[in-house]
């Protein structure tokens, strides 16, 4: 089984979503899951892991979730290689059990094309990082279903972290 996460912030909690799939070209998910954090940390700029990695622990933790690869939305080493992102530290965290794959939108500092794929028509990369060999997530991010630059089931967990969120400032 496969899990994308995705978190959105309001303003002192964070609502993070979970996409269960069983095949990397799955056109729909097996399940869908949410999950509220209280409490969150403050954005610290290089620090991003500190308020998001709490919130996937508590999705995987709260629905007794062990898929054998997480998709996150950013990046598992920042640089492609050694320098530790969001990504690394859920791997370390899981006892580096379950591999991790980064899917980010934008680049960072000092990463090559190397990490770069291009979906559909998009002139727009996406960059891949993985706890595993590069090729093979980058293959499979590739191969994912959809016409777009972002899979549709990295978007699902996006829309579904987000409505979520807006259903909870509408409930306050």
């Amino acid at each position: 089984m496969i899990l994308a996460v995705d978190v959105q912030y309001d303003d002192k909690s964070a609502f993070v979503a979970g996409i269960l799939f069983d095949e990397w070209d799955s056109k729909k998910p097996i399940a869908e899951y949410i999950s509220l954090v209280y409490e969150i940390e403050e954005y610290i700029p290089g620090q991003f892991y500190k308020r998001e990695l709490p919130c996937i622990l508590k999705l995987l933790d709260e629905h007794g979730l062990a898929p054998s690869c997480i998709v996150v939305d950013g990046y598992v080493y920042l640089d492609g290689i050694q320098m530790p992102g969001l990504g690394k530290r859920l791997f370390d965290a899981l006892d580096k059990r379950i591999e991790v794959i980064g899917v980010a939108k934008k680049g960072f500092l000092g990463i090559t094309s190397d990490f770069e794929i291009l979906r559909g028509k998009s002139e727009k990369p996406l960059y891949i990082t993985s706890t595993s060999d590069l090729e093979t997530a980058k293959n499979r991010v590739l191969n994912m279903f959809g016409k777009n630059r972002i899979p549709v089931l990295l978007k699902r967990a996006d829309q579904l972290c987000r409505e979520a969120a807006n259903t909870g400032k509408n409930e306050k």
